[in-house]
């Protein structure tokens, strides 16, 4: 069959248009996306401002002529960081859902650990043996681990590259703002690390997502050009040699890096901050890039329902 995935994220709406049944890797057939940037689009209050509501409700109604047009037989929705702690976000998804016809799922911080957890598992499979997975997303940051397709232990921290930009770098930090914010990052990853810790080294460690991608390309990993099948993955020594160059960087010089775009260019330095801090905490040298994340993840759990039901139809 033929689904439609419309991802909400802090800093993309994403519609994945994919042909998908059980036993088989999803397929995709259509991407549609804008830069929606809805961590940045919150006022003092923490609401999410006009702009930003015009911003996704006009997104929300291109994805479903997209969807119809390209013969999408269901279309997953949901939203994650940016809507989640937004204070009215009730009244944006009501207003999104009025104008458009589309109900978005909000997911709670632990369920996004979990949904992607389960993509990572299925893309490296049981040879990866106890797994540890990273998401650095525009609103918060999701680690998760265990031995089996459902984590043992999943959370989310509000360390997301969009938020601490928006938050930290609005004007050029100076070293004693800089390292009060590392400090910050640190103590918010190394207060529940026990959690993952407790079961020891994992035996493969996962990152997943745009900022992972970009600080990994930057770090000398292919480029996406050549295909998921490519081994790719992020050094801890690498990235310790690139984290004083990026934030000697202007935006400009930033977004001509490999893999950076313009719009993300200023969420670079805070999403090395947080990548450093992980891999620090957690005594990892070094994290494989998965090219499956968030979406996929939705996409599995979809099909493994429809499984136990019997069904192909939505």
């Amino acid at each position: 069959m033929r689904l439609g995935v419309l991802d909400i994220g802090s800093n993309t709406g994403h519609l994945l248009v994919v042909d998908a049944h059980g036993g088989a890797a999803p397929l995709p057939a259509f991407s549609y996306k804008e830069p929606l940037r809805l961590a940045e689009h919150l006022d003092d209050r923490g609401a999410v401002t006009q702009a930003g509501l015009d911003a996704l409700t006009a997104f929300t109604h291109g994805s479903v002529r997209v969807a119809e047009d390209k013969g999408c037989a269901e279309m997953l929705g949901f939203a994650t960081s940016a809507v989640r702690d937004a204070v009215n976000s009730e009244e944006v998804l009501d207003h999104v859902h009025d104008r458009t016809g589309v109900r978005i799922e909000v997911l709670s911080g632990e369920d996004e650990a979990r949904l992607t957890f389960l993509a990572v598992r299925r893309w490296f499979g049981w040879s990866a043996g106890r797994l540890a997975v990273f998401d650095i997303g525009g609103g918060s940051l999701e680690i998760a681990g265990g031995k089996d397709e459902a984590p043992d232990v999943a959370w989310s921290l509000p360390l997301g590259a969009a938020r601490l930009a928006r938050t930290f770098f609005a004007a050029a930090p100076d070293e004693e703002r800089l390292r009060a914010l590392r400090r910050d990052i640190r103590a918010q990853i190394a207060q529940d690390a026990g959690n993952l810790l407790r079961a020891g080294v994992p035996d493969k460690a996962a990152a997943t997502s745009k900022t992972f991608r970009s600080l990994a390309r930057i770090c000398g990993a292919a480029p996406s050009g050549e295909g998921p099948l490519v081994a790719r993955s992020l050094p801890l020594s690498e990235l310790r040699r690139w984290i004083p160059k990026l934030m000697s960087m202007n935006s400009d010089e930033l977004a001509a890096l490999p893999g950076v775009s313009a719009s993300r260019s200023h969420q670079i330095v805070p999403g090395a901050l947080v990548a450093e801090a992980c891999m620090d905490i957690f005594d990892l040298t070094e994290l494989e890039i998965c090219p499956w994340a968030l979406r996929e993840g939705v996409i599995l759990e979809r099909l493994d329902q429809m499984s136990v039901l019997g069904t192909d139809e939505p």
